[in-house]
Parts: C-alpha cells; structure tokens; sequence
C-alpha cells in the first residue's frame, strides 16, 4: 500500500535524518521533494499547497532551530502534518441512534458497493455484536441483489427479500419496516452506482436520503481514483452531506492520492479501508498509523492488534510445546500458513513492520506470496501420514507429491531440506537454546 509514495518520502527523508544542523536551503529543498511526491502521488493541489505551507513554516520555526536533533524533529513534524491532513483521528461509525441505525450506501458503480457493504456487516455482526440486515436497492445492474444475497448467505448475514422488479423507494421503506419489526441493530442499504456522477443518480439517492433519515451515509470510493476520489466525494456530499468515506482497494494503491486528498476537499473523515477481496478485510481507518506506514515507520499497533484478533492462542501454545519436544512437521507448517492467509498474507504484516521501506526489494521477495502459495500446493498433494512423517517421502512418492501440485520435484526436495532444518532448530529452541531463533527466520527466507 501506498509503496511508490513510501519510497519517494523515505528517500527525501532519509537524507535528512540525523543531520545535526538544518539550514533554510536543505529545508527548501527537502520540502521541494516532498512536494513532488506528493503531486506525483496523484494528491489534490490545493491538499498539496495547504500541507507544503504548514511544514515549510513548522521548519523555517524555533522547534527545529531549537532542536538537539534537526533531522529527526523534522521527520516527527512531517508525520504530524500527514496525520493532520489525513483527519488526526480514527472516526467511528454512531451506532447510538434509536434502533435500526441506517447505514446508506453511495458511490459509482465498480467502486465496490455491494462487496463493502457485506464487510461492514460482518464487522459489526463480529466485532460489535450488532444484529444486521442488508438490503440492495440497486435495480439496475445484472444480478446485483442476487450478489448481495449470496455473499450475505456465505458470511452469515440476513438479507432482505429481492425484488428486482420492485420500486427502488418501495424496497427501501420493506427493509426500514423488516428492521424494525424484526428487531435488527443496524439495516444497511446499498444503493445503484453508475459510471459517472449524473442527475438522476443523485435525485435517487438524495430520495433514498430523505426517506431512511440514514444514521450514518457512507461514500464508497475505489482508493485507486486517486484525486478523482475526492472530486467525487466533493459531488456526493454536496447532494447528500456524507458521514464519512470508505476507501476500497486500498492494499493494490501504490500512490496514495485519495486517502491523503479526501478529508482536506470533503472536510469528511475516512472511517474504513478495504484491503483485500475476502469479506473480513476491512480495517479502521487510523491517520495517526497510516502516516507512520508511508514513512517508514512501520504500524506496530495495528500488526498486535491483526495477531490477536486472528491467532488461536490456545493453539499456538499447544504447537509451540509440540515443536519444542518433536521439532516441526509439514501438517504445522500448513497451518502457519493457513494462519498467515488470515492475516493477509506475509507481506502485509511486513509492510507493518518499521524500517521495511530501507530493506532490499530482493530481500523480501524470499518472503512473497507466490512462494508460500506453491510451497502450500506441494503441502497439500501430500497424504497426512507424509506431512506427519516427512522423513518417510522418498523418490516415488516425490513424484507423486510434486505433479499432483504442478510443479518440479527440486522445489519439493528444497522444502523438504528446509523443513528439516527448521524442525532441528526448534528443537534446540526447546532446549533452551532461543539465540537460535535469528537462524530460524533466515532459513524460512530460503525457502522456494
């Protein structure tokens, strides 16, 4: 997320850190860069010249002049800043209207309406023990409340009674009244996008608006967009004054532009971040840890906060005392891997991790998604007997693993020879030898 950004600030950046003196000419030119990254970025001008203005006139004052460390100060100052321009705070949803509080869904179509609407559902079903039902009112599209109703069937979430042949007013005021009469917490509606802002768009939505008296009316926007997003957004909220933003997407946006122009042309808060396709990939929106990210500086909080939410540790304790004693087998290593699929894959826990931006691309290619997802398939062609017993896969059965996978019995003996070494580490791990954990890690970076 936001890598191209990320790369250009840490390089402008990094050429000042631990400098013990700034003078008004490295300043001049270190805000210079960052406001071609940023442009570069796709952020709004007028965002860009506002953010520029107030880190040049923070620089050029006493509380870098004053400083022990210049360099370092600046950095902090750059980050506040981001985190000011973003909204400085995490913006929650008001869940504590009279029940059901109604969520009403706007944006152009393609921008993931219907899939987001699902994994704001779901957020509240698991994390704030809401009762929710959804409802589409997108009469438009092809299969569009059939898609709804499916994805709310796979995640466990009612959905109100299609009617495409329905009016879209009349479906509205069947899901308000299946709300209350069953009693839901929260009725979120999504509404029909289209591919640019037109009048009959907004004159339906703002009916939807007047009708429901929405709680909360969200704008769903692809991060993608970049500056175009918050032109949107502007459009959107003139016809409908938005709650906040939910920026989709997010985890393919290399440049940064929407998520860094919304709030300064809207003046509305970006609430929710979509990063990925699964319907539980939908983070809270933290300026404060987003800035640090596109810095370099890593979001310690919110990777705890992922690993707690998604890690058994029930069973991780149980792997870790079977590791200890019989070392580490294919069946443990399938379900790490499993666990990391939750988390959203390794990569996205290291780009939480500080420092990665300074790390050899090279480096962390050892770590990328592709050689897990082949190293699973070659897991999962194995019978439980081989993945409890690797030592017990010999030549045959390599050829049997290795084309039931697709792929060559080299890259399955390389598996082979690294779980092995694994497995002899933990074991010394258990016998308290823990310094050896560093060689762990790097054995797992050898890995196809």
């Amino acid at each position: 997320m936001f890598k191209s950004l990320s790369s250009r600030l840490g390089d402008t950046l990094n050429k000042i850190r631990g400098q013990g003196r700034l003078t008004e000419d490295n300043i001049k030119k270190t805000v210079k860069e960052i406001r071609n990254a940023l442009i570069e970025a796709d952020v709004s001008l007028e965002a860009v010249q506002g953010f520029i203005k107030r880190v040049k006139r923070c620089a050029l004052g006493r509380e870098i002049s004053s400083s022990l460390t210049p360099g370092q100060t600046f950095i902090k100052m750059v980050r506040r800043e981001l985190t000011e321009l973003m909204g400085e705070s995490c913006s929650t949803l008001n869940l504590n209207a009279q029940p059901p509080v109604v969520i009403l869904m706007a944006g152009l179509q393609g921008s993931g309406k219907t899939t987001t609407t699902i994994k704001l559902a779901r957020r509240l079903q698991e994390k704030e023990n809401k009762k929710v039902l959804v409802a589409s009112c997108d009469i438009y599209r092809p299969a569009a409340m059939e898609q709804l109703k499916t994805l709310a069937e796979e995640s466990d979430i009612q959905c109100c009674t299609i009617n495409p042949d329905g009016k879209v007013l009349d479906i509205a005021k069947n899901a308000l009244s299946q709300a209350k009469k069953e009693l839901f917490d929260v009725l979120i509606i999504d509404t029909a996008g289209r591919l640019h802002v037109d009048n009959d768009m907004m004159d339906e939505v703002k009916a939807l608006d007047k009708l429901l008296n929405p709680t909360e009316t969200l704008f769903v926007v692809d991060s993608m967009s970049g500056q175009d997003a918050a032109n949107t957004a502007k459009a959107f909220d003139d016809a409908l004054s938005l709650t906040g933003v939910i920026l989709t997407k997010a985890d393919g946006d290399a440049r940064g532009g929407a998520a860094l122009s919304i709030r300064h042309v809207t003046g509305k808060p970006i609430k929710f971040l979509g990063m990925g396709e699964k319907t539980d990939a939908l983070e809270a929106f933290h300026p404060d840890r987003l800035a640090g990210r596109i810095l370099g500086m890593g979001d310690v909080v919110s990777l705890i906060e992922q690993v707690e939410q998604q890690v058994d540790e029930k069973k991780a304790k149980k792997l870790l005392k079977k590791v200890k004693k019989s070392g580490l087998d294919f069946e443990d290593l399938l379900d790490q891997f499993q666990q990391l699929e939750k988390m959203g894959g390794i990569g996205s826990m290291l780009e939480k991790m500080p420092g990665m931006d300074r790390i050899n691309p090279q480096a962390l290619g050892k770590f990328n998604q592709e050689g897990l997802k082949y190293q699973k398939a070659l897991i999962q062609s194995m019978t439980v007997e081989e993945r409890q017993n690797p030592e017990i896969i010999k030549s045959s059965r390599k050829k049997r693993i290795a084309q039931g996978a697709g792929r060559d019995v080299v890259e399955l003996n390389r598996l082979i020879k690294q779980v092995k070494q694994m497995s002899k580490l933990t074991k010394r791990m258990g016998k308290g030898g823990n310094q050896q954990m560093a060689q762990m890690m790097q054995q797992m970076g050898k890995m196809p």
